[in-house]
């Protein structure tokens, strides 16, 4: 039977390889040249690859932050050379972008075989993977009379308005939107557009709108205009920042996706171009805080623009956050989710048949919920819940069993309410538990792979009713988000994020492409909507005090913050929450910064003894007013902080506080330790959180596992922090989770980015149609560890 690839969970690649295993330099030095390649390379194959090429020769921004003089001029000479060199020594290569204010360096096309000779030249300090970067577009679209004209619960519940009412609305403030372009036509956006609207580096040219309906290179666009308003709509809704400037840099192209290259210049022409904010709602599952994008924003607020990026939505466990939410200095967001009711659900189909995983995932108001207790349903089989799997069934006013896998589950539920389903039964197609997804457009109930394979039994046996319990438990709090990403970053072993802010279910502006009826709005969630409702924050700070660095807007929203507690009262990590939910006002109108707002002790890694690290902040008095502090830590009781009592800080003045951390490592087991610092002056205190590690730190053995295809082979990367003695991909049943083969292996990987590839056959023979779950599995030591990837689905012709 012949059969055709339908599609892929997972299409974000760091660089495609065909590659049989694993092979080539990956971060390391090659062997005559101190250049350090960030990526495996195939020396034997021809295929190009987009490389992006980092000088020895610092950037205008850099040397300014040393205390260097460097032109422009000086470096473009420099860059000519070494161009010139490797054109010489690489002669399939082609340079696309040049980069000389917040990076030095350019984006190279070369052939794979070619590059070691590139790392060769002199000059060159080192070579970064092309990755690419995903925007998420799925939207709930709204009909204009079904919603609240109010920006939603969002901006006020973060007190934009009480900002407001103070006369703080983001006046003479300039955010960057580097995304998917912005609709500066919408009528809630066009107030904040001038006659130059930014650049799409897309297409090249000064037309920074999203991509349209028909575009034949990829889907249209949303994304961006989304984050726009956040930001800054002024109309039928109301951003965080509604009188603030707007520029667009369109880095993302058709179906949301782009490339580093394009990332780069967009952070340099906004720095450029006068921002005073960049929002960059984009990133991918790198957790590497020194890849080119990085080291781009660190040197954006090293010049004075305040740059926010999303933390990434691959949560909720650690090490997850991802690159350029891994920067040194911009502020990384993760998202939350606003206050709300939480019920609980039993199923029942026949008896002696239960179903203890049954949870609420979704809903889109309680009413809806409730309704599913009226009665019994008759459900049906939905597959993945694509617009294909409903067609054949009839599904009004049914319940849809569906598959979790492939694609979004918002997307799921749209799909389900399209062909009249009154309800969703999700299942699980891993281990583990499907994630809360607030805001689904039909009432959704979540289950384990265990349960749902129960569910598609009974249907078999001819049991396909269904009815359900769903009773209220409790309201609960502002919340994390499941799938905010989590940090720390690795090798800075930094906390991230830095702050949090609503993210599910937020409600702005889209396009419509239809100028008769340009009023288009929808409801998507992820960290891409958290992060603008801080670059708004931002710019309402700054119209409030304009003379304050990047630092001390960064520290403001820290500092400021509040706790945030999961929904059993218990207190978030500080590498969940950062320093908390963002409140404006109180950012405004802070009179006492500490910077930096957090704190990371490194590793501790004596086999016997104590160990001090010693560090300080810096607490800043803009009071007019004297203040004295009193100082406690907070923290493992193995853990010792040395410091004095109390601080006193003069009016106008800055004040160094040193402090030791004293680790008794035979005395504590290997780990993960955070601690408080708390700043009192008896009427306001202020927190400041710190990270340590005992021992090497629990990353996974793997992380930032990306597919795609590429010449009739599944190729992908996948990040090894520490290394591994063995790697394979598992290939498993998609339903089942039967193992059906395992492949690329490779063994003894030293740590970094490494790339592998899959002829998609088992035992010789193509894939026959069905759904392929692929995993990545590693070994080092005794310890296992298996990472979930993508689903690759085989169907019928």
């Amino acid at each position: 039977m012949r059969s055709k690839i339908r599609s892929m969970l997972v299409f974000t690649l760091i660089l495609l390889l065909s590659l049989s295993g694993f092979s080539g330099i990956g971060l390391a030095e090659s062997a005559d040249s101190s250049a350090t390649a960030h990526l495996d390379i195939d020396q034997s194959s021809e295929k190009s690859v987009t490389v992006i090429v980092e000088l020895e020769e610092v950037s205008v921004l850099e040397a300014k932050q040393q205390g260097q003089n460097q032109s422009k001029q000086q470096l473009e000479s420099e860059r000519e050379r070494v161009i010139a060199a490797v054109e010489q020594a690489a002669a399939s290569s082609e340079v696309n972008q040049e980069y000389d204010h917040v990076f030095s360096g350019f984006s190279l096309e070369v052939q794979q075989n070619e590059l070691p000779a590139v790392l060769d030249v002199e000059g060159i300090k080192a070579v970064y993977p092309n990755e690419t970067y995903e925007a998420e577009n799925q939207a709930e679209l709204l009909d204009p009379e079904s919603f609240s004209p109010a920006m939603m619960d969002s901006a006020p519940f973060i007190g934009a308005d009480e900002a407001w009412e103070s006369g703080y609305t983001g006046e003479g403030i300039t955010v960057a939107v580097l995304d998917t372009g912005v609709d500066y036509t919408h009528p809630d956006l066009a107030h904040a557009f001038r006659d130059y609207k930014g650049w799409d580096f897309v297409d090249n040219d000064n037309d920074p709108q999203e991509t349209p309906v028909g575009d034949p290179r990829g889907g249209s666009t949303n994304h961006g205009t989304h984050v726009a308003g956040t930001i800054a709509a002024n109309g039928q809704i109301k951003g965080v920042a509604p009188d603030a400037s707007l520029l667009a840099y369109r880095v993302l192209g058709p179906g949301g996706s782009g490339t580093t290259q394009n990332v780069i210049a967009g952070i340099e022409r906004a720095v450029e171009d006068g921002a005073d904010i960049m929002n960059l709602s984009l990133g991918n599952t790198t957790n590497n805080p020194d890849f080119a994008t990085s080291i781009a924003l660190d040197n954006a607020m090293a010049d004075g623009v305040v740059a926010v990026s999303s933390n990434g939505n691959s949560g909720p466990d650690n090490w997850t956050v991802g690159s350029p939410g891994t920067s040194r200095e911009a502020i990384s967001v993760g998202a939350t989710q606003l206050p709300y009711d939480l019920y609980n659900a039993d199923i029942f189909t026949s008896e002696g048949v239960s179903y203890p995983s049954a949870k609420v995932m979704g809903f889109p108001d309680a009413e809806d919920l409730l309704a599913l207790n009226e009665g019994e349903f008759e459900f049906a089989h939905a597959g993945l819940g694509a617009p294909a799997d409903f067609e054949g069934t009839d599904f009004e006013g049914k319940i849809a069993l569906i598959s979790r896998g492939e694609f979004a589950f918002a997307d799921k539920a749209v799909n389900a309410a399209a062909a009249g389903a009154v309800g969703v039964v999700m299942y699980n197609n891993v281990a583990g538990e499907i994630p809360e997804i607030p805001g689904m457009a039909l009432p959704t109930i979540r289950t384990t792979q265990a349960d749902g394979a129960v569910l598609l039994s009974e249907l078999e046996a001819g049991n396909n009713t269904i009815s359900f319990n769903i009773e209220f438990d409790r309201a609960v709090g502002e919340t994390m988000a499941s799938f905010s990403s989590r940090g720390p970053a690795m090798d800075t072993w930094m906390i991230k994020p830095d702050v949090s802010a609503p993210g599910v279910s937020i409600v702005s502006t889209i396009p419509t492409h239809n100028a008769a009826a340009p009023h288009g709005y929808a409801s998507n969630s992820g960290t891409s909507m958290s992060a603008p409702h801080v670059a708004g924050a931002a710019a309402l700070i700054l119209e409030a005090n304009p003379d304050w660095s990047v630092d001390f807007v960064k520290a403001a929203l820290m500092n400021t913050a509040e706790n945030l507690y999961d929904a059993d009262g218990n207190l978030y990590p500080h590498n969940s929450q950062g320093t908390g939910s963002i409140r404006v006002l109180d950012a405004i109108n802070a009179e006492v910064l500490v910077t930096p707002g957090s704190h990371s002790f490194g590793i501790f890694e004596k086999d016997n003894g104590r160990e001090v690290e010693r560090q300080s902040f810096t607490v800043n008095n803009l009071s007019n007013e004297r203040k004295r502090y009193s100082i406690e830590f907070t923290g493992h009781q193995g853990i010792k902080v040395q410091t004095s009592n109390n601080l006193q800080v003069q009016p106008g003045k800055t004040q160094k506080l040193n402090f030791g951390v004293q680790v008794d490592t035979s005395n504590l087991e290997p780990g993960y330790y955070e601690g408080t610092f708390l700043l009192s002056d008896g009427a306001q205190t202020i927190e400041v959180p710190t990270i340590l590690f005992v021992q090497q730190p629990d990353y996974p053995l793997l992380n930032s596992l990306s597919l795609g295809l590429a010449g009739g082979n599944l190729v992908g990367t996948v990040q090894v922090p520490g290394g591994a003695d063995t790697f394979n991909l598992r290939i498993r049943d998609a339903a089942t989770g039967e193992l059906l083969t395992e492949t690329a292996f490779a063994e003894n990987l030293s740590p970094g980015m490494h790339s592998f590839s899959w002829d998609m056959t088992i035992d010789g023979a193509p894939l026959t149609p069905r759904g392929y779950q692929i995993n990545a599995y590693a070994t080092s030591g005794d310890t296992e560890f298996e990472l979930p990837g993508g689903v690759l689905t085989i169907t019928p012709e």
